[in-house]
């Protein structure tokens, strides 16, 4: 069962945890909370690349999608639980999208679309999969 839970749920905690229990003020805009700079690094053009908090949410979110992709390429009897389960994030990322003043930024928006492209591509991979496996038995009669 804990192996079904998408791991998109994690961007998903971890954005509400920082708006919600470190983030500014309620009049402050939530973009700026994750405009914090984590670190900073020289580059050979003598500028600085700078490493933000929202880069590192926005990070988590895509390393989630890649192993939910790699975890949509497997046929388990759990695969329909964890497509259902996306799906569910999904739906919890679009209304808090909608409804939520301190989700209302880019971030947000990349985490709902990368949860978006979790559910599409986890039923495109399984459909596939599932193809394959029944045309695997060949032209018996």
């Amino acid at each position: 069962m804990v192996l079904s839970l998408p791991w998109i749920i994690i961007a998903l905690v971890a954005y509400n945890a920082i708006v919600f229990l470190f983030g500014a003020p309620a009049p402050a805009n939530p973009a700026e909370t994750f405009d914090t700079v984590l670190f900073e690094l020289p580059m050979l053009s003598e500028s600085a690349w700078r490493f933000t908090l929202g880069d590192l949410v926005l990070l988590i979110a895509l390393l989630a999608l890649f192993v939910e992709i790699l975890k949509a390429t497997r046929t388990r009897p759990l695969a329909i639980l964890d497509h259902g389960l996306s799906v569910l994030v999904f739906i919890i990322c679009l209304i808090e999208f909608l409804l939520v003043p301190e989700a209302t930024t880019s971030l947000f928006f990349f985490i709902t679309l990368i949860a978006l492209i979790d559910v599409v591509a986890g039923f495109s991979v399984g459909i596939r999969a599932a193809r394959r496996d029944f045309s695997f038995g060949g032209d018996a009669p």
